[in-house]
């Protein structure tokens, strides 16, 4: 049994062409690189945005062990019963309680447990209950079930990423932020060994803002009227951090920064 193990984690899934990047793509990385265990952000996977069964399934039968949210989540009715039933699919565990869903899990795959945790920042976005608070809570629920321990922060600010990276280093194996579908170059391991990412980046179309066609973006900017976003259909990147965790402590001893 190896010392360590190799957990992925992909930003946020842009439409049908991120669905089908994802099919294309992540099997064969898996494979090459022994991962084992993925983290899709999937809060944009649907026509438009948001989630849905199906884009769920696409992702799991793709590769994810589990798909995170964030503000879009709940933007389909339909799709309140999945994050009802479903183990695998979170929301951010900061929204008020008596919301669809579940905000964390714990994984078990037999030779380790994975603890990911689903929150999203308040600065620029709803006013929801502090991450800061929210995550101790977490923790303190997780206590000694597994000590590899991922968190999706889904969040606007640079800012309110990094002091959620600092104030859980050390307590958590890694904190990678998603949300602005932009990947920033800052991966890095905190000095208690939390493995640490502003953003992941967008799996989507690579000319695009943000995975909208550009022309409707501009649009939307220059006139400030009300636009219909529709995604981009250029080519595709995969992006995310792969984090390679020590089974015994539950540190990130490596991070790497992934575009396919």
């Amino acid at each position: 049994m190896a010392d360590t193990i190799k957990i992925l984690a992909l930003g946020d899934v842009v439409g049908e062409a991120g669905l089908e990047k994802i099919r294309s793509a992540l099997p064969k990385f898996k494979r090459d690189n022994a991962i084992d265990f993925c983290i899709v952000n999937g809060e944009n996977s649907a026509t438009g945005n948001g989630c849905t069964a199906f884009s769920c399934e696409h992702l799991f039968t793709s590769g994810a062990d589990i798909i995170t949210g964030g503000n879009h989540t709940y933007r389909h009715r339909e799709f309140y019963e999945t994050l009802d039933s479903s183990l695998s699919v979170l929301r951010p565990a900061n929204y008020p309680e008596g919301c669809a869903g579940r905000g964390w899990t714990v994984a078990d795959k037999g030779a380790y447990k994975v603890a990911v945790i689903n929150l999203m920042g308040t600065v620029f976005t709803e006013p929801l209950g502090s991450p800061f608070e929210c995550a101790d809570r977490i923790l303190e629920e997780i206590g000694n079930e597994t000590n590899i321990i991922i968190v999706d922060f889904h969040a606007e600010a640079t800012a309110e990423k990094k002091a959620l990276g600092f104030y859980l280093d050390g307590r958590v194996s890694a904190v990678f932020g998603t949300h602005t579908h932009v990947q920033t170059s800052d991966e890095q391991i905190l000095p208690d060994g939390t493995g640490y990412i502003t953003d992941a980046g967008m799996t989507g179309p690579d000319i695009s803002v943000i995975g909208v066609e550009p022309e409707l973006a501009i649009k939307k900017m220059k006139f400030h009227m009300p636009v219909r976003f529709e995604n981009a259909k250029s080519e595709c990147s995969m992006q995310g951090v792969l984090f390679e965790i020590d089974r015994l402590s539950g540190k990130t001893v490596n991070v790497t920064r992934i575009k396919i």
